[in-house]
């Protein structure tokens, strides 16, 4: 889906890009985003059990990913593929922020389902009630991520991108990716 979104978003841009090598950077991408994702996970969150096995940072199957990790995957993946290519940075970056909050979505709909990232306990009307955890009702908290950090994110970017593209500014979407994807998460 976010392959398509960027191409289509790349046709009408002041700066294109030649499909083919989106095509090529959506395996990139992928790489850049579960290396770099396994790899925060293990060092953040495992770094014990790195320590003993150091094998264990490829061990997937075992599970486990972090969005940061993720993230700078995705720059270094980024970087290194526009340099390669000779595109600019900042622009493939934009692109790139504009789709992201779309894996987001889905990621947090996954937390959701694998009853992941659960939140604090209410007597909120709306709340889940995880029997596996512990039966008391909470927060929603993975629905209300994909709402804000996909849904509401992708449409703020999504609108900035058509304000700013006859400018030819590059490097704006992808700062307000963080900024608003910090705050969101942050709420």
């Amino acid at each position: 889906i976010g392959l398509v979104i960027m191409k289509r978003l790349n046709k009408f841009s002041n700066n294109f890009i030649d499909p083919k090598h989106l095509d090529n950077f959506f395996v990139w991408a992928v790489m850049g985003i579960i290396i770099g994702g396994r790899i925060g996970y293990v060092l953040f969150y495992q770094f014990n059990l790195f320590i003993k096995n150091p094998l264990y940072i490829i061990e997937i199957w075992n599970g486990g990913m972090s969005f940061h990790g993720g993230l700078i995957g995705i720059i270094v993946s980024i970087y290194l593929f526009s340099k390669i290519n000779r595109i600019n940075f900042f622009y493939l970056s934009d692109l790139v922020s504009i789709v992201a909050p779309i894996g987001i979505f889905f990621g947090r709909i996954a937390n959701f389902i694998n009853t992941e990232l659960i939140g604090k306990p209410t007597d909120f009307y709306i709340s889940v009630i995880y029997p596996s955890i512990d039966n008391i009702p909470r927060h929603p908290s993975q629905i209300y991520e994909a709402f804000l950090e996909g849904i509401i994110l992708f449409l703020i970017l999504l609108i900035y991108f058509y304000k700013i593209k006859k400018y030819k500014i590059y490097g704006v979407i992808s700062g307000l990716f963080l900024i608003f994807y910090s705050i969101f998460r942050f709420l």
